[in-house]
């Protein structure tokens, strides 16, 4: 079984029903997905920390629900995360745009642009997350401190992506970090101007926009990813396998099609042990990032 920290529907869901549909062709056995919303994530890491560590029971989760609940939600957690979860690899990333509207003419075309306008406007500037404490409101807020403690307040949206959209498109919200599956449409018809891409180069369709590491922000910006993880005690031989199994599937045309579709950029981990690697990383990061900047999450 697969433990999904959403309900159906939703991006972690979507690549865990089609990994899962892939790895059922090529294995003849059942995977089902079980849906376990709430709680930040906190409810699927929990079933899956205590589950036999016997490679049935794994996890499907995302940047928030395996690098950042984890940290900014330790107090609630009754075991230590890091000695009762463990990556098998990583399995998409899915890009991501710094945005800013171009409703009531809102002037700015560049970062350095946004930045200037920030300093010389103090607090006018509002931009919009899908959350308190989700890792676009993590993303705006490190930058604003990066970038010279930037007077710019933030303007959570319960309806998540779709609800940030409409606050732009309104102009309530000038600016904001949304991925590209989201986003993309608005860009194109030039409702929204992309100032950066959050990904590790420039995409194809966008060849104006630079990365975050090109105007000068390597570490500011998340690239939303879906990873596949299993109790930490589950033997190396089982794991290895899994991570076959799942190389394979992420490999078939079919899963590629499929991915494509949504916009997903197939990445798996070279091995076990580079998908352990990869979510130390992630973690030190975002110990990085949430210490950097204080967000009042109402514990």
């Amino acid at each position: 079984k697969i433990l999904v920290p959403y309900a159906p529907g939703g991006a972690t869901d979507i690549t865990a029903r089609i990994v899962g549909d892939q790895l059922q062709k090529i294995t003849g056995q059942p995977f089902v997905i079980i849906n376990k919303p709430g709680a930040f994530g906190l409810l699927a890491v929990d079933e899956l920390a205590k589950a036999a560590p016997d490679g049935y029971t794994l996890m499907i989760g995302n940047v928030t629900t395996n690098a950042i609940t984890p940290i900014i939600y330790k107090s609630k957690l009754t075991f230590d995360y890091a000695q009762r979860v463990t990556a098998v690899t990583n399995l998409v990333d899915v890009p991501a745009f710094l945005l800013v509207t171009t409703a009531n003419d809102f002037p700015v075309k560049t970062v350095p642009e946004l930045i200037d306008y920030a300093k010389k406007n103090p607090g006018k500037i509002h931009y919009g997350t899908v959350g308190n404490g989700s890792y676009p409101h993590y993303d705006m807020a490190y930058f604003a401190k990066r970038a010279g403690d930037l007077d710019m307040s933030a303007l959570p949206n319960k309806n998540g992506a779709s609800g940030v959209i409409q606050d732009m498109l309104r102009g309530d919200v000038q600016a904001a970090f949304l991925n590209t599956g989201s986003a993309a449409g608005m860009v194109q018809s030039g409702k929204f101007r992309a100032l950066a891409m959050v990904n590790h180069t420039r995409l194809p369709d966008y060849p104006n926009v630079p990365t975050m590491k090109e105007v000068g922000y390597p570490d500011v910006g998340t690239i939303a990813w879906n990873g596949l993880f299993a109790p930490a005690g589950t033997p190396k031989p089982v794991l290895d396998a899994l991570y076959a199994i799942v190389a394979k599937a992420l490999a078939s045309p079919e899963t590629q099609e499929k991915f494509k579709k949504q916009n997903y950029n197939i990445v798996p981990s070279k091995s076990v042990a580079d998908a352990q690697s990869w979510l130390a990383a992630e973690m030190k990061h975002w110990e990085t990032v949430t210490s950097a900047v204080k967000i009042d999450i109402g514990q």
